[in-house]
């Protein structure tokens, strides 16, 4: 322990140097005004810079693309509180209850709270990194193919609850994420998968467009004929930012499983933090004691996830940096810039590059201050957004939208993937349907796919390697334990419903 304190003493003394806090603070800058704009996140940004690295000593190229990626966390939680548009996918499950607070006039104690369980969960994030480093990576080796395909499949059965309606409209939903998250091109076979001969769709549906159309442009369209400006509600000033005790007090454990699951999901590789968020919100959903709350502006709705993701952001680190295997799209870029560096991440990194290893640990802390002391002054900008009436603000967040989905990718056909989502999700939202679970549907139902085929690989076609490994096994079993668990409150309810409606006609006689 004293060995990685002097280490992250040393951290610190890289981390502070003029021309390395400088570049942190440009990035972390970058990060938080492309996470607010709709349409852009850190995928683009990073994607964006990438060349700027080619110029840039290694430490300062490393520290500037890491602000970026958490600095846009926290500018996607913003644009997902304020204006219901997830720049970044994570934040999807933060527009269910952090858009609610805003129009009931409480954005404010959205953000703040926002702001602590993001300073709470990547502080933890951090000393994690510090100290379990060695064991956490122990334990990302013992997930194989069976193990990540059972907690895939407890995310996707706990999501397909997440819905405040009908639980069948829960399961359709997901049903239709999965059906979504096979299109294109299968790996194995090389056959092309429900394209109907579209040759653009053979490479797959775009996370963006999904993401945006179905939270962005399905808002927009429900409310195109909303002319006044909505001041009244969104007005956000520094002191509302402060929340209630009671508020802090819903927020407190959410807050903080909300950072168990991200540290725990950021030690597996080859998992984004869009499932961490969803399962965490699911979690809340499951153990609160009143679950109708959710989606009408639930605070545990919002602390959890942020937590959830902003713990996951740094853990997510670990397999990158001692394993080289990214946990999702961004870091994979991250990972580039690395390998651009000459730098091969692996398990001799922290012993060959101190320096760098240890000052990217200090400027996590730094970094999180320093969105601290810019999001103070700042959260005024991003209320004035909403002081523009609809029908100058949404026209102009469409235009980042399709500016966003088209840098992602050069391709108009994105665009066109984000009208037809966003007509789709404004007909699901019309019908009272929960469209975030097919975001999880989506984002699961590939990872699934793919190691349920490794793991028959491993066994021979034997389903029995599910049970016979034990984490795998105590995952299916928690997922029959929800879905046992959602049937019988089906049946009690129509049992309940049964009984008034003989009572109903039995007094009517």
């Amino acid at each position: 322990m004293t060995a990685a304190l002097l280490d992250l003493w040393s951290g610190f003394g890289v981390a502070l140097q003029p021309q390395n806090l400088l570049w942190s603070l440009l990035g972390v800058l970058i990060g938080n005004l492309i996470g607010v704009l709709p349409g852009m996140g850190a995928l683009t940004a990073i994607s964006m810079l990438l060349p700027l690295t080619y110029t840039l000593a290694p430490i300062p190229a490393i520290l500037m693309l890491a602000g970026i990626f958490y600095g846009s966390q926290y500018g996607g939680a913003i644009g997902a509180i304020l204006l219901n548009m997830p720049s970044h996918p994570p934040h999807a499950v933060t527009c269910l209850d952090g858009y609610p607070m805003t129009m009931q006039g409480r954005g404010g104690a959205a953000l703040g709270v926002t702001m602590i369980a993001s300073f709470f969960a990547a502080s933890v994030g951090i000393i994690v990194m510090i100290f379990a480093s060695p064991l956490l990576v122990r334990v990302a080796f013992e997930f194989g193919p069976p193990e990540i395909c059972a907690v895939m499949l407890l995310g996707l059965t706990a999501g397909a609850t997440m819905g405040r309606g009908s639980a069948l409209k829960g399961v359709s939903m997901t049903a239709l994420g999965l059906l979504l998250g096979i299109v294109g091109t299968d790996v194995n076979s090389g056959i092309a998968r429900l394209t109907f001969g579209v040759t653009e769709l053979r490479s797959g549906i775009e996370l963006v467009a999904l993401a945006m159309g179905l939270f962005g442009v399905a808002d927009f369209i429900n409310t195109v004929n909303r002319m006044a400006p909505i001041t009244s509600r969104a007005k956000v000033r520094f002191r509302d930012m402060r929340p209630t005790r009671a508020e802090l007090k819903m927020a407190v454990y959410p807050m903080m499983r909300g950072t168990l699951i991200g540290t725990l999901f950021g030690a597996m590789p080859g998992t984004g933090p869009t499932i961490t968020t969803f399962i965490a919100y699911a979690v809340e959903r499951r153990i609160a004691r009143d679950p109708g709350r959710f989606g009408r502006g639930a605070i545990e709705g919002v602390a959890s996830p942020e937590a959830a993701a902003h713990a996951k952001t740094q853990v997510d680190f670990i397999p990158t940096m001692s394993l080289g295997i990214p946990g999702d799209a961004v870091m994979a870029l991250i990972l580039g810039a690395l390998l651009i560096q000459g730098i091969q991440p692996g398990p001799q990194l922290i012993r060959e590059h101190p320096d760098l290893f240890w000052g990217l640990i200090a400027s996590f802390w730094v970094g999180n201050v320093l969105l601290i002391l810019l999001n103070v002054p700042l959260i005024g900008v991003w209320v004035k957004m909403l002081q523009v009436p609809y029908r100058f603000l949404f026209p102009s967040a469409l235009l980042f939208i399709a500016i966003g989905v088209y840098a992602s990718g050069n391709s108009l056909f994105a665009v066109a993937e984000v009208l037809a989502f966003g007509l789709l999700g404004a007909v699901l939202l019309a019908l009272d349907f929960p469209i975030a679970t097919i975001l999880l549907g989506y984002v699961l139902g590939p990872l699934i796919e793919e190691n349920f085929r490794r793991a028959l690989i491993l066994s021979h076609g034997d389903l029995a390697i599910f049970i016979e490994h034990r984490i795998s096994a105590a995952f299916l079993l928690v997922c029959g334990v929800i879905v046992a668990a959602q049937a019988t409150m089906v049946m009690r309810s129509r049992l309940s419903l049964g009984r008034s409606a003989t009572q109903e006609a039995g007094h009517a006689r």
